[in-house]
């Protein structure tokens, strides 16, 4: 088995090397990751200038662009070997609910999925102890569990690790996304000629994070495993759009 490994912090990022280090004694690997963090940068293809790639080690690049760019690259012609799943991580803080919209780690598992393999995001949950050994073994097992008994194949796991030692983990659940509140306001500063200039404010908190989603999962100490979909159809809606259209109020 190869297994194609990326992630959205950059091809230095302890998170990735550590789940590197996981994953080898499972398969073979193949790391293709940006050449820096492209957090936030979601489901984008770089289209407006070539993409480059540099080898940095043993079956390891890094490229000029995000990690769909990394995934669509190395699974489109990079390489004259096929992969049999993508792993994205280990990101350096959660991916709950609303993030995942923006996530560049979930961003390169959904790509993954476009293209016909089984995918994973996997995201440490980051406070104080930073233990992304735990996020790796969390990794090799449901790799393990997911090679043994592969799901549907459609489904994109989205796991996000509590920032605890492995011990001290209460188990793993099955979660739907929460919800965020509204993002706080953006930052005015000024640059060195006093024209201003913005930085993008901290997420909200959870805002729907009672039992069953992934922020309650994570808070209280268990690994959330939310299985993810590329359908944004709002398929209960359908019917009132088609009354609405008709001109006919729902």
């Amino acid at each position: 088995m190869r297994i194609l490994v990326s992630n959205d912090d950059g091809y230095r990022a302890e998170g990735l090397q550590r789940l590197a280090d996981a994953l080898r004694p499972l398969a073979q690997l193949t790391v293709v990751a940006p050449d820096r963090n492209r957090s936030g940068a979601s489901n984008s293809l770089t289209l407006d200038v070539p993409l480059r790639v540099f080898p940095y080690g043993d079956d390891a690049w890094y490229v000029n662009g995000t990690p769909t760019d990394c995934v669509h690259l190395a699974i489109s012609g990079l390489f004259d070997y096929q992969h049999d799943m993508v792993v994205s991580g280990i990101n350096d803080g959660a991916n709950l609910g609303d993030d995942v919209l923006y996530s560049g780690t979930v961003a390169a598992a959904v790509e993954g999925r476009f293209l016909g393999l089984p995918t994973m995001a996997l995201s440490l949950v980051v406070r104080d102890g930073r233990h992304f050994d735990t996020a790796a073994r969390v990794a090799s097992e449901l790799v393990m569990r997911l090679t043994r008994t592969p799901l549907h194949a459609s489904m994109i796991l989205n796991v996000n690790v509590p920032d605890l030692p492995y011990e001290q983990l209460r188990g793993v659940k099955a979660t739907r996304l929460g919800h965020r509140h509204r993002s706080e306001s953006v930052v005015r500063s000024a640059d060195p000629r006093g024209r201003p200039v913005y930085w993008v404010g901290p997420a909200g908190e959870g805002a729907d994070a009672g039992e069953g989603t992934d922020f309650a999962a994570v808070a209280a100490g268990y690994v959330s495993v939310t299985p993810l979909q590329v359908d944004l159809t709002r398929h209960a809606a359908l019917g009132d759009v088609d009354e609405w259209l008709r001109g006919r109020a729902p």
